[in-house]
């Protein structure tokens, strides 16, 4: 009987450890979470609707620091890149990784002409956004192409290429606005 009682115990004692063991395993590193509609994710935290330590967005994942410094991750689409553009006439700041709660553009709450079309000549984007607080135009775009970006305001135009494959930068803080040029 005693025998019987120390292998129950051995026994349990073994599956208590495992399972501490595999609970600790995952909140070890950064945890994967899938959500169904990741954009709107990526707006609440832009706009503030969801607050964190730190969200930033790469060209394949979001990721984000709660105020404990727990990091959760989340996989982008496959086929739709995020870039976020804050166009600017004076000051802007170096970026490469859009942060959702931290970059701030110059030009917040103004109206911009947004016209994006691929190397083949295929219109993308021709519609007319508003920054947000934050001084940035978000926008999601077809994954693995090059495109040729005009942003217009006031008179003032900038033109540029960006790229959507794997590492390509999701901030874009070298679009400054400029005279059109008369012919």
């Amino acid at each position: 009987m005693k025998r019987k009682i120390f292998v129950v115990t051995i026994l349990l004692a073994v599956a208590f450890g495992a399972y501490l063991f595999a609970i600790g395993g995952e909140k070890s590193g950064p945890q994967k979470n899938e959500t169904k509609d990741i954009k709107q994710l990526v707006n609440d935290y832009t706009l503030g609707k969801i607050e964190s330590a730190s969200a930033s967005i790469t060209s394949h994942e979001l990721v984000v620091t709660d105020n404990d410094k727990n990091e959760i991750t989340y996989d982008l689409p496959k086929d739709d890149f995020f870039v976020s553009i804050a166009p600017y006439t004076e000051k802007t700041h170096p970026c490469a990784i859009h942060s959702l709660t931290g970059c701030q553009g110059e030009m917040v709450e103004e109206e911009f002409s947004v016209y994006i079309e691929d190397m083949d000549g295929n219109v993308i984007v021709d519609q007319t956004s508003k920054s947000q607080s934050n001084g940035f135009i978000d926008l999601w775009l077809p994954r693995d192409k090059t495109y040729r970006v005009t942003i217009a305001h006031d008179g003032k135009t900038s033109e540029s290429e960006l790229s959507t494959f794997k590492n390509d930068n999701t901030c874009i803080t070298t679009m400054q606005l400029t005279n059109n040029k008369s012919a």
